[in-house]
């Protein structure tokens, strides 16, 4: 598929972590910060993340609450406790370094397949099948003809993807970034550009007469009035503050008793919130990040 990284030299977006001088770490946080998350939504946090914390020893010193208040408004983020931990265990197993095996990869807290195979390929130019939903979407319509790939990978299409992977590692890391590109820009899910591909004579699906989906429905995530809104809401409250924040500001927060007493539930159980715990010894509970400022308890 030379086209297709020849289409990439020309034509790749000026992405931070993708120039030649980006770290493995550096690397890494991108693929934290971009699972579920628009590109432009990412460069400024990770500029931000990357200047307060250049190493993962750096972030690893600091309280895992911190993470979640420099996290903002990225959404959903346990990715933040995760990304804290992977740097923990780097500094820890690792010197300090993101390694580059893949198994080694793969042991770090939230780090997957695909992130293993991502951080391998984009920071150590390794030969590894990246398969997210971009690269997936390009070779579900180019080499099998369907519109879109399944909810996750099968093991027929992660072959299809192997041999489609050149054998020299350096080609197979060019080639896992420009079809990822490819599937961002030009190869979209729902206004495919294919006067732009490089490859339309290769593309079966075009050849098909572009059938449409005929797997399960796809349906967009709701926000309005979620769950995930209201722990958003919450967590905005607590990242604000340098001090444990009590009940009257996050009912200002969320009014709604049931859902906010859910949430602030489910954010405790998930090590984002520490609380609730008597503020001084008296009898009004406060909640904080977790270690971080103004942190006076541990989560259970």
């Amino acid at each position: 598929m030379r086209a297709v990284t020849r289409w990439y030299d020309e034509n790749a977006r000026d992405l931070p972590w993708r120039r030649p001088g980006a770290t493995p770490w550096a690397v890494l946080v991108s693929e934290f910060m971009l699972q579920q998350t628009p590109v432009e939504r990412v460069r400024e946090p990770w500029a931000r993340w990357l200047e307060r914390w250049p190493t993962p020893a750096a972030l690893a010193d600091s309280p895992s609450g911190e993470a979640v208040r420099a996290w903002g408004r990225l959404g959903y983020p346990r990715r933040a406790l995760r990304l804290h931990g992977a740097a923990v265990a780097i500094a820890e197993r690792f010197g300090g370094e993101v390694p580059a095996d893949l198994d080694d990869l793969r042991s770090l807290p939230g780090v997957g397949s695909y992130t293993a195979a991502a951080v391998a390929s984009f920071a150590f130019g390794r030969r590894a099948v990246v398969l997210d939903t971009n690269v997936r979407r390009v070779i579900g319509r180019v080499a099998i003809g369907e519109a879109y790939p399944g909810t996750s990978p099968t093991r027929a299409e992660t072959a299809v993807a192997e041999a489609y992977l050149p054998d020299e590692p350096a080609v197979a890391a060019r080639w896992a970034v420009a079809s990822m590109e490819l599937g961002a820009v030009v190869c979209t899910a729902r206004r495919p550009r294919c006067e732009g591909c490089p490859v339309p004579e290769r593309c079966a699906w075009r050849r098909a007469g572009y059938p449409e989906w005929s797997g399960p429905p796809r349906r967009g995530q709701t926000y309005e009035g979620t769950d995930r809104q209201c722990r958003g809401a919450l967590l905005a409250v607590l990242r604000s503050s340098d001090s444990p924040v009590g009940p009257e500001e996050l009912e200002a927060a969320w009014p709604e008793p049931v859902q906010r007493e859910r949430a602030l539930a489910s954010l405790v159980a998930d090590g984002l919130v520490v609380g609730p715990a008597p503020e001084d010894g008296g009898d009004e509970v406060r909640w904080a990040l977790p270690g971080g400022r103004g942190a006076g308890t541990s989560a259970p």
